[in-house]
């Protein structure tokens, strides 16, 4: 194997570790959650989900933006690694995307009484999720390594802008989604014993990502010291 190659199999390595030390973590969270963590005043044992959904949203959320601020240093660098991984980041956000847009639909059943309302934050996080699924396409659809790095960057930025928008809607718009939690004007409305498993998991959660993206990078920096050997 090449010095390339071998480097590539260290990020792996790297990145399996931590993927495996947070799921780990994930599943005690979820035990102290299910067995420990009592159900919410309001909603009941449904507000469990928030400990899957609003960590998978921060998660997905920072990956996406995360390939917006890579794209960014592409066009002033133009390192390859910096197109691989934002192509991880981006995956990975997918990953975590499609956790959101499964567990938001089974809470609004619940909550609302319907599995899909086109609120704000849902349709415009939905938008954000199909502009990555573009994002693949675009990348699919470019052959020329430099030209598909270029344009993918500028989808990538166009994304990340979304971002701090759709954590807006639910002051701009009237929105039934609930406000944030972590992140609210004022005092969290949670309680001490709901609120602590749910940083635990924004930590955890973080830490996913992490390994997601590491693993996933040296895949892609493998795949690109393959095909440098080739040529």
């Amino acid at each position: 194997m090449t010095p390339d190659i071998i480097a590539a199999e260290r990020v792996i390595g790297r990145g399996r570790i931590l993927t495996i030390i947070s799921l780990l973590l994930l599943a005690g969270i979820y035990l102290m959650v299910f067995q420990y963590t009592p159900p919410e005043q309001m909603q009941g044992l449904a507000f469990k989900i928030l400990y899957v959904h609003a960590p998978s949203a921060w998660a997905a959320e920072g990956a996406f933006v995360m390939v917006g601020l890579v794209g960014l240093m592409y066009f002033w660098l133009k390192e390859q690694r910096l197109d691989i991984f934002a192509e991880a980041s981006a995956e990975v956000g997918m990953v975590f995307g499609t956790v959101i847009l499964t567990t938001g639909p089974i809470w609004g059943r619940t909550i609302w009484g319907a599995y899909w309302a086109w609120d704000p934050r849902l349709t415009f996080t939905l938008l954000l999720y199909l502009i990555f699924a573009g994002y693949f396409a675009l990348r699919s659809a470019i052959r020329d390594p430099s030209e598909r790095a270029r344009f993918s960057a500028v989808l990538g930025v166009m994304g990340m802008l979304l971002v701090p928008f759709i954590h807006l809607t639910v002051f701009l718009f009237n929105s039934q989604h609930p406000e944030p939690v972590l992140m609210a004007p004022r005092k969290s409305p949670l309680p001490w014993v709901l609120l602590r498993p749910l940083l635990a998991s924004f930590a955890v959660f973080t830490l996913l990502y992490v390994g997601f993206v590491t693993t996933r990078y040296g895949i892609g920096l493998r795949r690109a010291a393959q095909e440098g050997a080739d040529a």
